[in-house]
């Protein structure tokens, strides 16, 4: 009975892992979260857009994981979904934090539940030609991939949450 609760959970867990990860890497700058501070941040603090975050892990990924010729187009793919993403994340975010400072609570909380919502559409988008392209992986580019991922944010992350 253990064995198949353990066999039908692990595969959701594996999901839920990769779906909160993509969302980490490609959107966790995307967040409208400064807005509702009131304060304006200067130029020098200001983040990068969605397509600029995306752009520069979209580097980062093609560098660490040096894509053949064969592989190219399952690439391609995967690139090109994450860019439309991005674009479309920058343009909800735009949409709505020209308002930000207008809306009441109840409408704040909308606004992210929309934002919530379109990352979700997004990684249901994005997995499809991410699970292509890894297919098309060989061992060492898979554990390479396994590696980044669970470093999160591309290493970013690593050692800030040590076991006690």
């Amino acid at each position: 009975m253990k064995q198949k609760v353990f066999q039908g959970a692990f595969p959701a867990t594996i999901v839920v892992v990769m779906v909160a990860f993509l969302s980490v890497i490609f959107f966790a700058n995307a967040s409208p979260s400064f807005a509702a501070s009131g304060t304006k941040k200067s130029p020098a603090v200001t983040r990068p857009s969605a397509v600029e975050h995306t752009e520069a892990r979209i580097k980062e990924l093609k560098d660490a994981l040096k894509i053949s010729e064969s592989q190219e187009e399952l690439w391609n793919n995967l690139t090109q979904v994450m860019r439309e993403n991005a674009k479309d994340m920058d343009a909800l975010i735009k949409d709505r934090a020209e308002n930000i400072k207008t809306m009441n609570a109840v409408e704040y909380m909308k606004f992210y539940s929309q934002i919530t919502e379109a990352q979700l559409e997004q990684q249901k988008k994005l997995i499809p030609p991410f699970e292509a392209f890894y297919a098309s992986l060989s061992d060492d580019q898979k554990k390479s991939t396994d590696t980044i991922f669970r470093a999160g944010s591309h290493g970013k992350h690593k050692g800030k949450h040590k076991k006690k």
